[in-house]
């Protein structure tokens, strides 16, 4: 029997009772229960570290349509899967988004729908996502300085992004955390200013190392590359942090901290520094249907095949594939061995 869960804003996300028992589990003995969907390839932004200036999107023929994505996620909270985040590319660019949204919420057995996002478009989509029962979104900046942010992103405006944050603030989600992608000698030193404002604003935030996903024309990941230890020790020297019992209940990759004297946490997202494969929960569809066993390897199904040619194989196919799950990703910034970019292979 389902129970919906009422939010601030009265959208709902249909929940199950007790929860399912996963059938998606791999060879490590890993439960899966998040599912990372990417909704496009697209984006309104073109960051550095992410894509190419000059970027091939795929046909829309090859992108899943919503119906089509609404089929794929209901089939993984069938098999067990509790939580379900949107990506792109910039979800927010595909026409629909919220409709989607909508219908995922309805799933029975789904826990929690979230999303990332630049946060350029949330002044508009801030509130609607909010009554679909979408409960926490993460918002991508990775810098406060205007003239720096248009030269990570090659062409966005800071003031979108702010704007968009305060929107999702006003909303009313229930929790709202900033993604930084930390570059040595480009933002590294802000990393006590952009926790200030979260700080400031009542949000989380988490700084994420550089993966080596694509070939970039922007800059050397090698020369960019920074642990985040060194980011730790920056904050430390500025904030009290303290131990966080978030980390026993957060289901993504980030370890947190909680920031003395404030609702903050701060995250530290490392897949080159402190690999956290050991208790990875979570794979990804991309827009094409992709299924992604591992951010870091090429192990993949393709749902969209199975989806558009025979669907009631679709979760016999996806509990197969748990089996081809890799025990871990090996990053290294000298050797670009994965060569989709990270807005294909969904943030």
């Amino acid at each position: 029997m389902s129970l919906d869960k009422p939010n601030q804003a009265g959208g709902s996300v249909a929940q199950a009772a007790p929860p399912v028992e996963s059938k998606l589990v791999d060879s490590f003995d890993r439960h899966i229960r998040y599912l990372r969907l990417s909704v496009t390839d697209r984006c309104n932004l073109r960051c550095t570290y992410c894509m190419a200036e000059d970027m091939t999107f795929l046909p829309k023929s090859k992108v899943l349509s919503l119906e089509e994505m609404t089929m794929v996620a209901k089939a993984f909270v069938d098999l067990g899967v509790e939580k379900i985040r949107l990506t792109g590319g910039e979800p927010l660019v595909r026409n629909g988004v919220v409709e989607l949204a909508q219908q995922l919420g309805k799933l029975d057995g789904l826990r929690e729908l979230v999303m990332t996002s630049n946060g350029v478009l949330l002044d508009k989509f801030a509130r609607p996502l909010r009554d679909a029962g979408m409960s926490r979104i993460n918002i991508s900046i990775d810098s406060l300085r205007e003239d720096r942010f248009k030269t990570l992103t090659r062409f966005g405006s800071l003031a979108d992004v702010l704007r968009g944050i305060d929107a999702a603030r006003d909303a009313g989600f229930d929790k709202i955390k900033l993604n930084t992608v930390v570059l040595k000698g480009t933002n590294d030193d802000e990393v006590v200013d952009l926790t200030q404002f979260a700080v400031d604003k009542g949000l989380d935030i988490s700084f994420i190392e550089e993966m080596p996903l694509g070939e970039i024309d922007g800059h050397s990941r090698l020369d960019t590359a920074i642990d985040n230890r060194s980011i730790r020790q920056q904050l430390e020297d500025k904030f009290t942090l303290e131990p966080s019992d978030y980390n026993d209940i957060a289901s993504g990759p980030s370890r947190y901290l909680k920031i003395a004297n404030s609702d903050s946490k701060v995250g530290f997202i490392s897949p080159m520094s402190d690999n956290f494969c050991s208790s990875c929960n979570r794979v990804r569809v991309t827009a094409e249907g992709l299924l992604l066993l591992c951010l870091g390897n090429e192990h993949s199904l393709d749902l969209r095949e199975i989806v558009r040619d025979d669907p009631e194989k679709l979760k016999e196919a996806i509990i197969g594939s748990m089996q081809r799950k890799p025990e871990r990703h090996y990053f290294d910034p000298k050797d670009i061995t994965i060569t989709r970019h990270m807005s294909a292979t969904g943030g």
